[in-house]
């Protein structure tokens, strides 16, 4: 396994090792010794599984007091995957990375406590996979606006589905007391 680190250290982009041949492949996608010695947590509470059709945006959502760290990854299709650190006194408030996460690349992300995450369904369909480090708590959930100017994510151009409830989040910069706080390592 490869852990690859992005423009914001805390995001790391993993690369299994695949065992390939004229049958298939074969692919660990967690393993608790290798995560635990590149610094990955080991322990998840949750799975979820998202199917989504071509133009779903999803996001950017986020927990507040049960914070989720999210591994995500594709295993039928293509997304675009987004995390935006919304950490309040992180050297890196406000800023995203962007990934293509797909069933050719089999890349993962890990995503910490801390961000908001979303993606959009670049393929006619996708399977969407990630584990959680918190369950999903339903009065815990937030998000922020997909479009946010001040965020400026470079989201690929479709014509977007968006759920009412995404369409309704609010700007970064209208939520700072309800977002969470920066602590140093």
């Amino acid at each position: 396994m490869n852990v690859i680190e992005t423009v914001i250290p805390d995001i790391m982009i993993i690369d299994p090792e695949i065992f390939e041949d004229s049958r298939g492949f074969f692919m660990e996608t967690f393993h608790e010794q290798k995560f635990s010695d590149r610094g990955l947590p080991v322990r998840f509470a949750q799975d979820n599984h998202s199917y989504s059709v071509k133009g779903t945006l999803r996001g950017l959502h986020y927990q507040l007091k049960y914070p989720q760290g999210k591994l995500v990854r594709v295993v039928r299709g293509e997304v675009y995957d987004v995390a935006v650190d919304i950490r309040v006194g992180s050297p890196y408030f406000g800023r995203w990375v962007g990934e293509i996460l797909s069933e050719q690349n089999r890349r993962q992300i890990y995503i910490p406590p801390g961000f908001a995450h979303g993606f959009c369904v670049l393929s006619d369909c996708a399977d969407f996979l990630y584990k959680c480090t918190e369950i999903y708590e339903p009065q815990d959930d937030y998000g922020i606006l997909w479009n946010d100017p001040d965020i400026g994510i470079t989201w690929p151009e479709l014509d977007y589905i968006i759920s009412k409830k995404d369409q309704r989040h609010l700007c970064l910069e209208d939520l700072k007391s309800k977002l969470p706080q920066y602590k140093k390592a």
